[in-house]
C-alpha cells in the first residue's frame, strides 16, 4: 500500500522540514499552506526534482469548507490516506492575558485547537478500520508551551497546545482498536518564522541560555520525531509525548 500523509502548514518551519522527510521516506505528500505560496510552489519542485511526490493545497484548518477540500484533493490527486500531520498553528503578538480580546483568542483557538479536530477527523474517516480503511497514524505538533505556560507572552498559544495535549491522549484511545495510532511532539523553541509573526524574530536568541543545552531547536531535529512516530518503527507507541525541547 502507498504511503500518503497530509501535513498542514506545510511550506515552510517544522511543516516543510516534516514534507521533506516524509518525501524521503517515500510518502505521498499532500499539504497545506495559507499564504505563503512561493514557498509551497518552490517547496514541490525542490521535492519532484529529487524524484518525491508532492502536493500543494492552499487551506486555512480554521475554515471547515477548506479541510474538506484539502482532503478531498488528496483523495482525488494522490489516493488513501495513511498519516496525519497536524502541524498548522499560529501565535499571535506577545501580551498578558490581561491585554487579550476575544477576537484574538478566537483566531489563535480556530486554528490550533479546532483547526487540528477537524483534520483529524476527515483523517480518521479515512483510516479508521470502523469506517473501512486500513489504519494509519496521526501525529499532532503541540509545544513545550503547554508544559510552561508562556506566562507574560502567550498563555492563549499555551492553552490551546495544552487543549491539543489532552485531544492526542483522549484521541489516542478513542481509535486505538481501529488501526490509527495517535501521537504528539512538543518542540521547544526552534527557529521558524513564528517568531517573527509574534513580533520578535530574535526570540530564540533571546531565551535560549533557558535551555539545558544552550541552544535553539532546528525544524528539521523536530521532523525526525515526527517521521519516527508516523513509522511502523513506533508501532507500539500510543498516546505518547515527544519533547522536543532541548531538555527545557
Amino acid at each position: 500500500m502507498n504511503k500518503i500523509v497530509v501535513v498542514t502548514g506545510g511550506s515552510r518551519g517544522i511543516g516543510a522540514a516534516s514534507v521533506r522527510l516524509a518525501a524521503a521516506a517515500g510518502y505521498s505528500v499532500v499539504f497545506s499552506f495559507l499564504k505563503a505560496c512561493n514557498e509551497a510552489v518552490a517547496l514541490c519542485t525542490e521535492i519532484e526534482r529529487a524524484g518525491g511526490t508532492a502536493l500543494a493545497v492552499q487551506a486555512d484548518v480554521a475554515v471547515e469548507a477548506d479541510v474538506l477540500r484539502l482532503f478531498e484533493t488528496a483523495d482525488r490527486e494522490v489516493g488513501t490516506l495513511t498519516a496525519l500531520v497536524n502541524n498548522a498553528g499560529i501565535a499571535d503578538l506577545r501580551m498578558r492575558c490581561d491585554e487579550m480580546n476575544a477576537a484574538r483568542l478566537t483566531r489563535v483557538f480556530a486554528t490550533n485547537v479546532i483547526g487540528s479536530f477537524l483534520c483529524a477527523r476527515e483523517a480518521v474517516k479515512r483510516m479508521s478500520t470502523r469506517h473501512g480503511g486500513h489504519g494509519g497514524a496521526i501525529v499532532n505538533v503541540s509545544s513545550a508551551a503547554s508544559r510552561l505556560g508562556s506566562p507574560g507572552e502567550f498563555v492563549d498559544y499555551a492553552a490551546s497546545k495544552g487543549a491539543i495535549d489532552t485531544f492526542t491522549l483522549g484521541l489516542a484511545k478513542e481509535v486505538a482498536t481501529e488501526g490509527i495510532r495517535v501521537n504528539a511532539v512538543r518542540p521547544g523553541i526552534i527557529y521558524t518564522d513564528i517568531h517573527a509573526s509574534s513580533g520578535e524574530p530574535g526570540r530564540v536568541d533571546r531565551l535560549k541560555d533557558a535551555v539545558p543545552m544552550r541552544r535553539g531547536g532546528y525544524p528539521e531535529e523536530v521532523a525526525k520525531a515526527i517521521l519516527w512516530l508516523l513509522s511502523d518503527e513506533a508501532s507500539y507507541t500510543v498516546g505518547s509525548f515527544i519533547d522536543v525541547s532541548g531538555g527545557r
